[in-house]
């Protein structure tokens, strides 16, 4: 959850003494690293949920802030969008039971927003991108009127100079331009963390960027956008355009946007990342920067670091380095961003238990993964498993092209269950999680894949605003009954559905690929 107390910066002079605070910051975290003071010898483990909020037509409802007024729980909070939710799970010391601990926490996490939700007549879908959403949901007034969002849009509009433009292209073509930051809104995941102590954070790091596409193929859930048939896990390509501050020239010119992937290995340390990023992206927002933490170090006091941790939370890594501090314990932690939400809570933990698993099970077997994989390939691999899900090609250590399927049922889950067990985790956990990643890949029944085979299953019957409706109200069924997706039913035509909703706009007669 982002920093909310910030300003955005209106003068050189407030971007100046930001930056000279955020350099403080970095100083202040090499003196912690050099002091030993950022704790170590510790695993833990924790996710944040996101969510729709849809009403009675299936289609986004801007009741958050209704909703949240209802709900008389610290964990939940709002996103960007009036149509979304977010909750923080609580962190589990990676042993035992936690894995069963954290689901039970989700599930309660999304039946109390079902039950709030239904007060004021909606209910909550999990997915990577509602298939309902139109241009008419991304206005302006569909954002969350908190100073941070608006001083992001203002910011990241006043970088970029010029109207957000891009062209995906999948089974469908979209062209998308637009004049604000609300296709962020689009994407919600399952952004899972692992906490790492410093003097392995390089390797952890390192084994994050290779795993998370095959994760990211095990889990794709967001193939429509606006209509359109684009990527299996669409949320990537939307997400990297969506908040490019960069003009048309400057893409021209090569300069990186501030959602990306990585362009290669870290070497040593977690500064290595936060270095890099404030060279490479400029500040956009301020905050309060008036503890020294430069002395607090030297005093044996861990400093919040509030100017670094805004920074890098306007700057989107898919697997993002993170700073905290809990109970006057600082930490370093990987923030995994690329699984999506839904289908089902037992899809997102079976999701969440194959990375931690990957990551465990390849640190005890490889010391340093560059001496075994090229980065290229994994980044490679990343935007196949986006664009193609579970059937993604991809390069692994053998030197083999393999599919995602076959590296991910032969050699991965194997590895995974052995990073698990090594932990310490409960054995009957370990085989019902992973055991939901199994039988999802073995039938190669992603959200995706269950997504698009259900349109097709409808054929051309009514319009397609209808049959869309229809998928997000079998989805929302199939997901409250909390069955895997592996064993869902396809989606059909729904004719007892009030289609007077779907007659309301003039959009919904149109069938042009360009958003404005």
């Amino acid at each position: 959850m982002g920093e909310q107390n910030v300003e955005k910066i209106d003068d050189e002079s407030t971007r100046h003494a930001f930056m000279k605070s955020l350099l403080e910051e970095v100083q202040a975290l090499e003196l912690m690293l050099e002091k030993g003071m950022i704790e170590s010898g510790k695993r833990r483990i924790g996710a944040e949920q996101e969510m729709f909020i849809i009403n009675r037509a299936f289609k986004p409802a801007l009741r958050a802030l209704d909703i949240l007024e209802t709900i008389e729980d610290d964990r939940f909070t709002h996103e960007i969008g009036l149509f979304n939710l977010e909750a923080n799970l609580s962190v589990q010391d990676m042993t035992g039971d936690s894995l069963r601990r954290m689901e039970a926490e989700a599930q309660e996490i999304y039946r109390i927003a079902r039950d709030c939700a239904a007060e004021v007549g909606c209910d909550i879908a999990l997915v990577g991108i509602l298939p309902t959403l139109s241009r008419e949901n991304l206005g302006i007034d569909s954002m969350v009127p908190t100073v941070r969002y608006k001083a992001l849009n203002h910011a990241l509009r006043q970088l970029r100079g010029e109207d957000f433009q891009f062209t995906i292209n999948g089974i469908d073509q979209l062209t998308v331009k637009h004049d604000n930051v609300m296709l962020e809104a689009c994407n919600t995941s399952f952004q899972v963390h692992f906490q790492t102590g410093p003097e392995e954070f390089a390797q952890l790091y390192n084994i994050a960027q290779a795993v998370t596409g095959p994760l990211l193929a095990a889990s794709a859930n967001s193939p429509i956008l606006l209509g359109r048939r684009l990527w299996h896990e669409s949320r990537i390509a939307v997400f990297e355009h969506s908040i490019d501050t960069r003009s048309h020239a400057h893409q021209e010119r090569g300069l990186k946007p501030r959602v990306h992937f990585g362009d290669h290995w870290i070497e040593e340390s977690a500064v290595e990342i936060f270095k890099e990023d404030i060279a490479r992206f400029r500040v956009i927002l301020t905050t309060d920067t008036e503890e020294d933490p430069i002395g607090m170090v030297r005093a044996g006091t861990a400093p919040r670091l509030n100017a670094l941790r805004l920074h890098n939370g306007t700057v989107y890594r898919w697997n993002r380095a993170c700073y905290g501090v809990h109970n006057g314990i600082p930490h370093l932690r990987i923030e995994n961003r690329v699984i999506p939400s839904g289908p089902t809570i037992i899809d997102e933990m079976a999701n969440a238990a194959f990375f931690f698993g990957m990551m465990a099970g390849m640190a005890s077997k490889y010391a340093d993964i560059r001496t075994v994989l090229n980065f290229d390939d994994v980044k490679t691999n990343f935007l196949a498993a986006a664009r193609d899900g579970i059937r993604a090609q991809m390069n692994w250590m053998d030197d083999r092209q393999h599919t995602a399927q076959e590296l991910i049922l032969e050699q991965l889950l194997p590895m995974a269950t052995e990073g698990l067990q090594e932990m310490g985790m409960d054995s009957g956990d370990v085989e019902h999680f992973l055991g939901v990643v199994q039988e999802r890949v073995a039938m190669r029944r992603t959200g995706a894949r269950w997504l698009l085979e259900s349109l097709q299953n409808m054929k051309q019957r009514g319009t397609l605003d209808q049959r869309l409706r229809c998928v997000v109200s079998s989805m929302v069924d199939q997901q409250s009954a909390g069955t895997q997706i592996s064993r869902w039913k396809l989606a059909d035509f729904c004719e007892e559905l009030d289609w007077r909703e779907s007659y309301r706009l003039v959009s919904q007669f149109m069938a042009t690929d360009l958003f404005t």
